[in-house]
Order: structure tokens, then sequence, then C-alpha cells
């Protein structure tokens, strides 16, 4: 198949419209509240069961590889969905509109609270906005979990990594490794167990989805276009913190920000 912006994936970026994917991931952008687990939460709820325009499997295999990744997940897995939606605008989009709102909310907060920080009233708003996030992250939680943790295996799997990060207070990299061993494994001697689901053509009469579970992404192997997207990237990183630095010096707080 053809591939979005001539990089990646399937036909999508022919079946669906730019203005379309602009309306839905800002609308998935005013909803991101609760951290990575209610982001995740509300992409899949969006992109996998409304709007059908990826399929469960793609959508898991696509959190687990971002889980890996250093940095924020959440923001990796709309970067990675945008740009197989619609090439690499779509994933330029996906990924400003994901954290404009946040970026906007938490300045504005922060100008709250520095202007009015040590009033009861502030310090009341704050902590009654605590437990309705914890909410949000509990209900997020199970909902990826009841799609992932399909067999005893995978949840005993879960729990062990739960009490080694909460109990033991193994490092994050070390439980993931483990983790990671394990599949790799438990997938050569029970391949059933370690299988994720998917939607198949259509689940309770819903269409399949645009992009298929079965043509799961394969990018080109290249060190030239490896290196071509390495270099892009940081030039983009390094632009803005050489900008700063020529604006505010290079002992401003910015820079060191």
């Amino acid at each position: 198949m053809k591939r979005p912006g001539g990089i990646g994936g399937g036909r999508a970026a022919d079946l669906i419209p730019l203005r379309m994917a602009l309306r839905a991931w800002f609308r998935i952008s005013l909803q991101t509240f609760g951290g990575p687990a209610g982001q995740i939460a509300v992409m899949h709820r969006t992109l996998v069961d409304e709007l059908r325009w990826i399929g469960e499997r793609r959508f898991l295999h696509a959190l687990n590889y971002c889980m890996l990744l250093p940095g924020p997940e959440a923001q990796q897995l709309a970067i990675y969905i945008g740009w197989l939606l619609n090439g690499s605008l779509g994933g330029f989009i996906a990924g400003s509109l994901f954290v404009l709102p946040g970026f906007l909310s938490i300045m504005a907060l922060s100008a709250v609270y520095a202007g009015l920080g040590d009033t009861i009233a502030i310090e009341a708003l704050f902590a009654g906005v605590a437990p309705a996030v914890l909410a949000i992250v509990a209900a997020a939680v199970v909902r990826v979990a009841s799609r992932t943790l399909r067999n005893g295996l995978l949840v005993a799997i879960a729990v062990t990594a739960f009490a080694a990060l909460a109990l033991f207070r193994l490092p994050f990299p070390v439980v993931v490794a483990g983790a990671a061993v394990t599949g790799f494994v438990g997938g050569r001697i029970w391949p059933e167990r370690f299988r994720s689901g998917g939607h198949g053509p259509a689940v309770d009469g819903a269409p399949a989805p645009v992009i298929s579970d079965d043509a799961l992404h394969e990018a080109d192997a290249s060190w030239r276009r490896a290196a071509k997207v390495l270099m892009i990237g940081a030039l983009v990183w390094a632009g803005p913190v050489l900008a700063t630095a020529a604006a505010f010096g290079t002992d401003s707080v910015f820079v060191d920000e």
C-alpha cells in the first residue's frame, strides 16, 4: 500500500481529510487531563472506538513501542498516529495540538498561583482537583488494562511489575526490561498467551478500521533516511535553544530550562 506523505502506513491520508483529522486532534487535546494514562485512554476511545481510524492491535502495538522509548509516551503515540494518518504534517499537527492546551493552562495556573498562591481559596482549589484527577487516571488505567490484560498470565505480570515498582522501588527501566524479556521468552513458549487481541473486520456491527490491524507499519530501513531524520530532529531541537540564548544570554534561566 502507498504510504501517507510518501513515508509510511496505508492510504489513510487519502481516506481521512486533513481538516477532519485537525478537528479530531483538537477535540482530543481538550480532553487530555490526568497525565499519560488519561491521555492514552482519550486517544483510544476517540480514534479506535468512535472514529475507527485505527484498529485495536495497531494502537496497542504503537503504545507498547512508545512505552519503551525515553520521553513522554502519550506525546509520542499522538505524533505517530498523526503521522500514520496524514504523513509528516499530520504528525506535526497532532503533536502540537496535543501539548498546546496543557501549555496554555499551566501558564495561566502558574500566573494565578504566583499571584494568589498563599490564599486558602487557591490551596482549596488544587486540593479539590487532586481527587478528580486521581479518578480520571484510575478510570483510564482500568479501560486500557481491560483491553490488554486478556488472561491470568498477563495479569500476573502486571501485578508483579506494580509490586516491583511500588514495594521494592526497583528502577523503572529494570522493570520494563524484565517484562520485555518475559514477553520475548514467553512468546516462544506460550505464543497464544502473549498474542494481542484486536478488532476484526467489525466488532458489534461497527465498521472495520480505516487502517487494518493486519497492515502493521513497516518503514523502509535506510541509514541515509535515519541520518536525515536525526539531523532534522537535532536542528528542530537546537533551534529554539539557540534563539533563546541569543535573546536572553547563555546564563538565562530559560536556556537552562
